[in-house]
C-alpha cells in the first residue's frame, strides 16, 4: 500500500542499475530536490538557515567524506578536523591571491589540495591498520593545527592570527563577505551538496567502491583476487578528504566568514563528524545525511524547548545533550552498528510488505 515494487519492470541494464531502480525512491527524492531548490530558500527565515540548515550541508558533506573512509574502506580516521582546516586554509589563500576567479573553483581546489594531503597522511594505512591508524591520524589533526597556527604565511602575517573571508559574488549575488544573504549562502552550500552527493552515490556503487568494500571487508583477500591495496586505500583517502576540504572551505568562507583554526578546527570536529557517522550509519550516504541532521537539530531543539520554552538554564541543556549523544552512540554501538541508515531500511522492508510486516 505505501512502498510498492510490483509492476515495475526493467527492460534494460540502464534502468536496473540506475541510481533509484524504484520508482517510489525516485519521486521522494525529487521532491525531496524541489523542496530544497524551490521552497526552503524563500519559506524560511535567515534564523533557520544560518542556525540549521546551513550547518546540516556543510557536515553532510564531511560526514559523507568520513563515511567513504571509515564505512566503505574501513580505514579509521580521526583527524577530520585537521583535514577541514586545509580546506579552509587552502580556500582562503587562493581566495587572496586570485581574487579574479570565481569562489565556486576556488573551493573546489581548495578540496584538491586537502585531497593530496590527505594521501600524504594515507601513507602509513599500507603499514598499520585499526587502532595505529586512528592514532597516526589522531597526530595529523594536531600537527595541521599546529602549523596552521605557528606558521604566519597561511593566515597572511595578520596580528590575531585569524582569517577572514572577503567578499565573493557569483551571478552577481554575494556569497561571503557582511553583505551576504543567507538563501544565497545556502543556495551555494546546496549546490556542493547536491554534486558531492551524487559523485559519492555513484562512486560507492560503481567497481571503485567494491573495491573499497573488498579492503574494508578482508584486506589479504581482496590482494589476492586482485584489488590493488596501494591504489584503494590511498584513493579512499583522496576522495575522503577532498569532501572534508570543500566542506572545511564552505565551513569558513561562506558559514562562518571569519574563523581561528584552533577553535572551529580541533579535535572536537573531528569526533562530531565521527559521531555523525556512527549514528547515521557506516557505509551508507543516507547515514551520513541522517547522522548531520540528528546532531545538528538536536542542540536547536534543545535550545528552544528546554531554555526558551521551559526556562532551563543554558548550561544544563548543554550537559543533557551531550549525554544524549553519548547515549545515542552507546545504543547503537551495542544495538543497531549501522545506525539510523538500517533502522529506515528495516522501516522500508517491512512497508514493503503492508499490511503483513513480520
Amino acid at each position: 500500500m505505501f512502498y510498492r515494487e510490483a509492476g515495475e519492470f526493467k527492460t534494460s541494464y540502464v534502468d536496473d542499475n540506475q541510481t533509484f531502480p524504484i520508482r517510489f525512491d525516485r519521486y521522494r527524492y525529487y521532491f525531496v530536490l524541489f523542496a530544497a531548490f524551490l521552497v526552503i530558500p524563500f519559506a524560511v527565515n535567515d534564523y533557520w538557515v544560518n542556525a540549521v540548515f546551513m550547518p546540516f550541508l556543510i557536515y553532510s558533506i564531511a560526514a559523507i567524506g568520513l563515511n567513504i573512509l571509515v564505512g566503505y574502506c574501513g580505514q579509521v580516521s580521526l583527524g577530520t578536523g585537521g583535514f577541514m582546516a586545509v580546506g579552509a586554509y587552502a580556500c582562503y589563500k587562493l581566495m587572496t591571491a586570485m581574487p579574479e576567479v570565481n569562489i565556486f573553483f576556488h573551493v573546489l581546489m581548495a578540496g584538491g589540495i586537502t585531497a593530496m594531503v590527505g594521501m600524504a597522511f594515507g601513507l602509513p594505512s599500507l603499514r598499520i591498520k585499526g587502532f595505529y591508524l586512528a592514532v597516526a591520524t589522531l597526530a595529523a589533526q594536531f600537527f595541521l593545527v599546529w602549523l596552521f597556527n605557528k606558521v604566519p604565511w597561511f593566515y597572511n602575517y595578520s596580528a590575531s592570527g585569524q582569517i577572514s573571508a572577503p567578499e565573493r559574488t557569483v551571478f552577481g549575488i554575494a556569497v561571503t563577505g557582511a553583505n551576504t544573504s543567507a538563501w544565497a549562502s545556502y543556495m551555494f552550500c546546496l549546490v556542493f551538496v547536491f554534486i558531492c552527493g551524487i559523485l559519492a552515490r555513484n562512486l560507492t556503487r560503481g567497481t571503485q567502491g567494491r573495491k573499497w568494500m573488498a579492503i574494508r571487508d578482508m584486506d589479504i583477500a581482496a590482494e589476492i583476487i586482485g584489488v590493488d591495496p596501494l591504489k584503494s586505500k590511498l584513493s579512499a583517502f583522496a576522495v575522503s578528504s577532498f569532501f572534508i576540504g570543500v566542506s572545511g572551505a564552505l565551513f569558513f568562507s561562506v558559514y562562518l566568514g571569519a574563523v581561528e583554526v584552533g577553535e572551529a578546527f580541533g579535535i572536537t570536529k573531528s569526533f562530531l563528524v565521527l559521531f555523525m557517522v556512527i549514528i547515521g550509519g557506516l557505509g551508507s550516504i543516507f547515514g551520513s545525511f541522517a547522522g548531520a541532521a540528528f546532531l545538528v537539530l538536536l542542540p536547536v531543539l534543545l535550545k528552544n524547548v528546554l531554555v526558551g520554552m521551559l526556562g532551563w538554564p543554558t548550561d544544563l541543556a548543554a550537559h543533557l545533550e551531550f549525554m544524549i549523544v553519548g547515549a545515542m552512540i552507546i545504543i547503537f554501538l551495542i544495538a543497531e552498528p549501522h545506525g539510523l541508515a538500517q533502522l529506515w531500511r528495516v522501516a522500508k522492508e517491512k512497508l514493503r510488505l503492508w499490511p503483513f510486516p513480520h
